[in-house]
């Protein structure tokens, strides 16, 4: 009883929520490096490296922390050789950045740079402050690249951006899309509605978009929330449903008011780290031999994933 109370209180919580370095010649110097991903779902070839960062940018001020491909592993490590894809990821609701941090550490091993802002953190979040701040990460990490002695110049490829996000995070990324030329691809998990309205903002989208969801989800459902948003959104767009999925196996352990599913987290995670790496290796012309996992007959019978498309 406690449990199902505890899981009705984040539900509303949700509901109430939607209502209210190395210098560029040393990078230049080296070619984008081409990524061949035969499995996506298993760990890429990068050493995978993080910095502690306060993003500013339009006006904006959070700190955030970035995962991208190093020369070696751990914390301040060089990045590696090439011009890498951007990534800006959304937290969910009252979700710490950390929860996150297998799938962003997965994404790095595969050479996207991905910054994830820890703000809107508190109880009362702005959805579309969020959104700004995830298309500030970018503009961010686009003015990044051409700054004398940053970590990150000339190491990104800023033709190739995009955004993505869990739960409340996952609808400001599509809100976030809708309010920047610059994002290329979009990928959510478990998107949730928001305000202003993440259906509506995905009618408005022409770059392709993901949307990932389980079949178990209690707290953000397929048909309340990821089924509406791909039904507005024009091709090219998809609807991956993993059965059995719930709501917080996108996430590396539960808390209060989390829900279940019948599959097992790692199982749900092994899944996302392969969907959705595929997804945006292939949209954002990094790999171009992904097609058949993204849009063919390897993506269409995947085991365990309901599949729906409009390529």
């Amino acid at each position: 009883m406690f449990r199902t109370i505890l899981r009705s209180l984040t539900a509303v919580l949700l509901t109430a929520t939607a209502a209210m370095t190395l210098s560029p010649a040393a990078h230049a110097s080296q070619p984008a490096v081409q990524v061949r991903a035969t499995d996506p779902s298993s760990t890429g070839s990068y050493p995978v490296a993080y910095t502690d960062v306060t993003v500013s940018a339009s006006g904006r001020s959070y700190s955030a922390r970035v995962w991208y491909p190093g020369t070696t592993a751990g914390a301040n490590a060089p990045v590696a050789a090439g011009a890498h894809p951007g990534l800006a990821f959304g937290h969910g609701f009252f979700q710490a950045i950390t929860q996150y941090e297998t799938l962003l550490k997965h994404y790095a091993s595969w050479g996207v740079i991905t910054v994830a802002p820890k703000s809107q953190g508190g109880l009362f979040p702005s959805h579309s402050a969020f959104a700004d701040d995830l298309n500030a990460a970018l503009t961010w990490l686009t003015s990044q690249n051409s700054t004398t002695g940053s970590r990150f110049a000339g190491a990104v490829n800023t033709s190739r951006l995009a955004v993505s996000g869990h739960s409340m995070g996952g609808g400001a990324a599509l809100l976030a899309a809708s309010r920047n030329p610059a994002v290329k691809s979009v990928s959510t998990l478990a998107a949730a509605e928001t305000n202003p309205s993440a259906v509506t903002a995905s009618g408005t989208l022409t770059m392709p978009v993901q949307y990932l969801g389980g079949s178990a989800d209690t707290v953000a459902g397929v048909a309340a929330n990821q089924q509406k948003m791909y039904d507005a959104k024009p091709s090219a767009a998809q609807l991956r449903v993993i059965t059995g999925g719930f709501h917080c196996g996108f996430e590396d352990s539960s808390g209060i008011g989390c829900d279940s599913g019948t599959i097992t987290r790692a199982a749900q995670q092994k899944l996302t780290d392969g969907i959705t790496t595929a997804w945006l290796l292939y949209t954002l012309g990094v790999d171009t031999t992904l097609y058949d996992q993204v849009w063919g007959s390897a993506a269409q019978n995947l085991d365990g994933v309901v599949y729906s498309a409009k390529p």
